[in-house]
């Protein structure tokens, strides 16, 4: 427990440029007290002490704003930056250095019972205001850009954007190591899927009106 407690220090300096020391995490980061407490819950959960778990886990969302049931697995590496309005559901897997932004939600889509929410491998980021509902699986390495709603499994190295979430694959990009900072954190340097196709179809009118105007000089040509 000690050590997962010092990598859930570091990943805060690694992953928030905001964070000037150890004293300061362990006072001042929701996330960090989010991750924590779960832990505790998570593993008093496991002994079947369900509803000590829950009140732990109740205890935390009162104090964090960050609403994690004790149930849910969670990985090495785990950061949640600032932490408002986070939800994560009983059956939610997550893997390693997985970084969730504030109002991220990982919930399901319905009354089903076993496996109803996500499960999220290594490397992971999440970004604000997302959610991923339903037992999908998101892949390794993976970018879930602000505002998606998530519905669907996601390809490993995929950036998914849009409401429903579009995943456009990205290739030759492998962050699955043990060195945190490594993940890639750039959540705001998302494809525009929109502004692709329109540029597509803007390059294809040009293209139809050049052969148009060619046809015309050459019909006026033998005309004349």
């Amino acid at each position: 427990m000690l050590d997962t407690i010092k990598q859930d220090i570091r990943v805060v300096f690694e992953r928030d440029p905001a964070a000037k020391s150890v004293v300061e995490i362990v006072l001042c980061y929701p996330g960090f007290h989010a991750i924590l407490l779960h832990r505790i819950a998570h593993s008093l959960y496991k002994h079947n002490l369900i509803l000590i778990a829950r009140l732990i886990s109740q205890i935390n969302r009162f104090l964090t704003g960050i609403e994690i049931h004790p149930g849910a697995k969670i990985g090495k590496g785990f950061f949640i930056d600032h932490g408002m309005g986070v939800v994560i559901g009983e059956t939610t897997e997550i893997g390693d250095n997985v970084t969730l932004y504030q109002g991220v939600t990982l919930g399901g889509t319905g009354k089903e019972k076993g496996k109803r929410h996500p499960t999220l491998g290594n490397n992971i980021v999440v970004g604000s205001g997302a959610k991923v509902l339903g037992p999908v699986k998101i892949g390794d390495n993976s970018k879930i850009g602000a505002g998606a709603v998530v519905l669907k499994d996601v390809p490993s190295n995929s950036t998914v954007v849009g409401i429903p979430g579009k995943a456009v694959v990205r290739q030759n990009i492998d962050f699955a190591d043990t060195d945190f900072t490594k993940v890639d954190l750039n959540h705001h340097l998302l494809p525009d899927p929109v502004a692709d196709m329109m540029r597509s179809l803007q390059k294809k009118i040009e293209t139809l009106e050049m052969r148009i105007a060619f046809l015309e000089k050459e019909l006026n040509s033998k005309t004349g």
